[in-house]
């Protein structure tokens, strides 16, 4: 007997009302991905505190043109995200974020989401896309290689003045 098939997740784009959303959205999926991988005073003190203020600020730019944010819905409730920057002067649209709900993981959410900001990206012109993952981050390592993405880089970052090392991840859209 076969399994009845799961519902795909819905996507639509983000508006100016959905912050709050996008930043608890962001805030969950990064507490639970990164436990262990960078302080918890970073994840539930610095990060938290700043990312609300940093959705105010970036959300209305990326809805003014300067990208595309998507939400992922399962019936009425959120359970992921997408930021992805318009392509830079290479060609290349920047995945800024790429979260699913931690409760909500496994039910296709990253991948639709990856796939219509590929789309979007080609749609832009876009020749390639490109991000960075935490070297620490197998899940998301593991995701993206199998989906094609080669590491091209390999940066030493900051968040909130903690060294993290992060890995540049790239595809080809042509």
């Amino acid at each position: 007997m076969t399994s009845p098939a799961r519902p795909a997740p819905a996507l639509r784009d983000a508006t100016h009302a959905d912050v709050a959303l996008i930043d608890d959205l962001h805030v969950r999926s990064r507490r639970a991905t990164y436990r262990g991988q960078v302080s918890d005073r970073y994840l539930d003190v610095l990060m938290p505190a700043a990312s609300r203020a940093d959705w105010e600020d970036k959300l209305p730019r990326m809805l003014a043109g300067a990208g595309r944010v998507m939400i992922a819905e399962l019936g009425d409730e959120a359970i992921g995200f997408v930021c992805a920057f318009a392509p830079d002067a290479h060609g290349s649209a920047y995945i800024n974020n790429l979260h699913a709900r931690p409760d909500r993981k496994g039910l296709g959410t990253g991948t639709a989401l990856l796939e219509a900001a590929t789309r979007w990206a080609r749609a832009s012109g876009a020749r390639g896309m490109h991000l960075k993952v935490l070297s620490t981050n197998a899940a998301a390592v593991g995701f993206y290689e199998s989906r094609g993405w080669r590491c091209i880089d390999r940066v030493e970052d900051k968040w909130a003045g903690e060294a993290v090392v992060a890995l540049v991840y790239a595809v080809a859209l042509t």
